[in-house]
C-alpha cells in the first residue's frame, strides 16, 4: 500500500528500553477533497530513511498496516493498529522535460503513395 502527500511533520528518532528499539514518526497530509493527516512510523533501521527529507516535500510512502491485541489487567482484549513505513520516495514537483517542444517535430512522410500494398489482409 502507498500513501501520497506532503510531509507535515518529521519527528526525531525515539529510543525505547534497554534493547535499543528505535521509532521515528512522520505525518503526511494527503491531497484530496478532504485531506487526511496520516501518522506513519518507521522503526529500527528504517528510521534513517527519513534523514534526507524535509517538511513540505511531496512524497510517496510504502506502508504496511499492523494490528495487535493486548489483554488489559481486567482480562479484556484491546486492539491497536499502526501504519509502518518501509520505503519513502520524493515526488518531483516539476516533471523532467525530456520531450522536445512540438515545433521541433516534423510530419512523417506519406509512405502510401509509392509503397506496394503487400499486406496479407
Amino acid at each position: 500500500m502507498e500513501v501520497i502527500g506532503k510531509i507535515k511533520v518529521i519527528n526525531e528518532t525515539q529510543t525505547f528500553g534497554s534493547n535499543g528499539f528505535r521509532k521515528r514518526e512522520i505525518v503526511v497530509t494527503t491531497d484530496e477533497q478532504y485531506p487526511q493527516m496520516i501518522l506513519i512510523e518507521f522503526i529500527q533501521d528504517k528510521c534513517d530513511l527519513l534523514d534526507s527529507f524535509n517538511m513540505g516535500e511531496d512524497v510517496k510512502v510504502s506502508i504496511n498496516l499492523r494490528g495487535r491485541e493486548w489483554i488489559n489487567p481486567e482480562g479484556k482484549a484491546v486492539y491497536f493498529n499502526s501504519i509502518q513505513g518501509w520505503r519513502i520516495e520524493k515526488l518531483s514537483q516539476d516533471a523532467p522535460q525530456n520531450i522536445p517542444p512540438a515545433d521541433q517535430f516534423s510530419a512523417a512522410p506519406d509512405l502510401t503513395e509509392n509503397e506496394p500494398d503487400d499486406l496479407p489482409f
